[in-house]
Order: structure tokens, then sequence, then C-alpha cells
């Protein structure tokens, strides 16, 4: 069946896995994605062998709580779905739940509620976003024992990202989607996005995806179509995609952008 990711994460790919479902291998041994976010195209792909890593502690947190007791998490969710109302969305948004299931209803419950998905922390690293209009915690496109299942088969990891592409052999697949930064930013996203992210992260992650494409792995990278990447990869060959970003809320950083693929095998 067609699994959904159970989280909204800034940068999603599902509508790469709507539009260009074709640029991923049909045969592979492992999957790694060392940015995993909301994992759209890991649920697509529904590997049988994976190793996934965020940076993003929270996020990790939640894919291993459904992996080791979705039941759990769930009765969690249905908690918050009863007592769900502005008041308490901002109880739940100051609190620190000790237990790992706690924690994952907690960010699922946040996530789901809260204004457009967005994930965003202040300085003190707490979650700061305002209540959103959507008040469904539990969705009818929830699958959560099968998506255990396609769990138990994987390896979560809070890491950097070079610590897990080096993991790659042989016929394995890399699908690598980082933070976009570009070498003279030029939009307020990717602005944003220097603060996680930064140029020489950019040319650490272009020695990573060598290394493995050495090993024999196939590695799929998506990067900002500029300039500045093209250059970087320019050894490989590159294939200019187009998405729609409707998550800003400066509308002069809404509508359609153009995003690169570049495919390493």
């Amino acid at each position: 069946m067609e699994l959904q990711p159970i989280i909204k994460w800034a940068g999603g790919k599902r509508w790469l896995v709507r539009k260009s479902s074709e640029l991923f291998p049909t045969e592979f041994n492992k999957y790694i994605e060392p940015f995993l976010g909301g994992g759209a195209v890991y649920f697509h792909l529904q590997p049988k062998k994976a190793i996934l890593s965020d940076v993003n502690p929270e996020l990790i947190n939640v894919y291993s709580a459904v992996q080791k007791n979705w039941k759990r998490v769930v009765e969690i969710l249905k908690e918050h779905q009863a007592l769900h109302c502005k008041e308490y969305y901002y109880i739940v948004r100051g609190q620190s739940p000790k237990t790992i299931y706690a924690r994952a209803a907690r960010t699922l419950y946040l996530n789901r509620t809260c204004w457009n998905g967005l994930y965003r922390v202040n300085l003190d690293g707490q979650f700061n976003v305002p209540i959103g209009t959507k008040s469904n915690v539990l969705m009818d496109v929830d699958a959560f024992p099968q998506i255990a299942q396609l769990f138990s088969c994987a390896e979560f990891v809070v890491a950097d990202f070079e610590q897990i592409v080096d993991r790659a052999e042989k016929d394995d697949f890399v699908f690598i989607d980082p933070p976009y930064t570009v070498k003279h930013n030029y939009n307020g996203f990717i602005k944003y996005n220097e603060n996680l992210f930064r140029w020489e992260d950019q040319v650490r992650l272009r020695a990573c995806v060598t290394r493995a494409v050495g090993r024999g792995a196939k590695v799929l990278v998506l990067n900002a179509n500029h300039e500045s990447i093209v250059k970087l990869y320019d050894d490989y060959e590159q294939i200019v995609l187009s998405r729609s970003n409707v998550l800003s809320g400066k509308s002069e950083f809404r509508g359609t952008y153009q995003e690169l693929a570049v495919k390493c095998w």
C-alpha cells in the first residue's frame, strides 16, 4: 500500500515522488537518507533495509518511538485529540515530556495542529510556532501498524550527514536532500537555511558524494538550481525540476522554484 509521511517538514519531497519518481533507481541494496525530514521518498520506496538520519533529535525520536511501540504513541495522540483547543495547545507546547512515547506524541500533535506544520525553535531550543487552523490530530491516512512494520527494517540515527553517507557501500542508494544554501544567497528561505547548513557544508557534502560514488553507491542529490551548485556538481548528470513553495509567510517568497537533481550513477 502507498504509505504517507506521518509528519510535515519544510522542504518535503512529496512533490518529487508524485512528479519525478523515475529519478530513483529500481534496484539497490540498502537505502540511506542523511537528511530525513518527513521522509517522503523513503515512504514511497519502502526499502527492505534502511539507514535514516537527521540532526534533529525530536524528529528521529518520533520515528524511533513509532518503531518501538506505535500503539503507545497513538494512545497519547488520542488523548491530545480529545483535549485539543487553543489553551491546551499552548500548555503542551510548553511541556517537556520524559518518555520517548510522550515526546513523540507531543511532536506529532504540535506538528499537526501548529501553523502550516512548521518546525521552529527559539534560541533556547524551545518550539515556538503558534497554533494553526487544523484540529485533526489523527488522520484517515494514518497507517501506524504498516508504518511500524516498515520501520522494523530501518536504523534511525541522530548524526551529521558525513557519518551516514560514509556508510554507503556498493549498490546502496543514497538520497540526499540538504537544507538549501548557495555561495551567494539570493532569497530569504536560503538565507535562513545558512544558519543550519553553510556553504562549507555543501562542499563537505560534495566530497562525501564523491567518496560514496567511488565505492559503487548510487547517489541522488536534490539542491537549489543555482550556478554555484551547478558548478559544484559539474561532473555529474544534472536535471532541472520545478516545484511550488507555499510554506513561506511572506508572499514574495512563494511561487514556483527550480531545483536541481544530481544523478550520480
